[in-house]
């Protein structure tokens, strides 16, 4: 990148954290003591190629997100604002609090709490490039398609299958077209790579990292909890 691109983060954290099973959300889970959803703001508080931040949350959990946002001290925060209803509700609430000079967004999960900032700065080059890009990784696992009785129907080819995450940088006026064309057919989509994908935009994939993980289940926290003490680890080494 010669010169360096407005780019807002929008940090969609409004989830119900329903499959976790936890009566509170699951944004404020301890990750080596520190709520997951400060390690999310930090790590794009630390990266160069990120100017502003925007984080949309449940209304209930706006208050605690404005003390944890001064407790450690997130600058590159412009907004706090409440979700819709739905995913794709909340992230055009956090595209229209963007600041106005705002060239690209980068919509992230705020439950994918060990992002880094070097991930970050590959998917907002990679944006810069295409118009469009997410972070993805080659999935693993051979796949199956079943139909409603649970049979195997059909079995991709795995060397084309990957596992798409956040964030998902798209190009300002991109992201304003493909969700003008969602709300013109009244489609709700729960991915934004889906949302551009049914405007006809094409959406480029860059290499994202297999730690990049969601905390969606119970089973995600200890995972996490160990990448991180690995990094530390690795820090401490250096």
């Amino acid at each position: 990148m010669n010169r360096k691109k407005n780019c807002c983060a929008i940090v969609v954290a409004a989830g119900n954290s329903t499959r976790m099973g936890m009566s509170c959300s699951k944004q404020f889970v301890l990750l080596n003591k520190i709520p997951a959803i400060v390690h999310t703001l930090l790590a794009f508080q630390n990266s160069d190629c990120i100017t502003s931040v925007v984080l949309v949350c449940r209304p209930g959990d706006r208050r605690m997100m404005e003390q944890l946002i001064q407790r450690y001290q997130i600058q590159k925060l412009y907004a706090v604002i409440p979700g819709g209803d739905t995913r794709q509700q909340s992230v055009m609430a956090g595209i229209l609090a963007a600041p106005e000079e705002t060239e690209y967004y980068a919509i992230h999960d705020g439950a994918r709490a060990l992002i880094t900032p070097k991930e970050i700065m590959a998917a907002v080059r990679d944006g810069v490039r295409y118009g469009a890009s997410a972070l993805a990784v080659p999935v693993k696992d051979t796949i199956k398609m079943v139909n409603r009785d649970g049979f195997v129907c059909a079995t991709p080819e795995r060397s084309m299958l990957w596992a798409v995450q956040t964030p998902q940088v798209f190009e300002k006026g991109l992201y304003q077209k493909a969700m003008a064309c969602a709300q013109a057919e009244g489609a709700d989509y729960t991915d934004d790579c889906q949302l551009a994908e049914h405007a006809g935009i094409p959406v480029h994939l860059c290499m994202g990292a297999y730690t990049n993980i969601k905390l969606t289940t119970a089973e995600d926290i200890p995972a996490a909890q160990a990448i991180l003490q690995k990094r530390e680890c690795l820090s401490c080494a250096r």
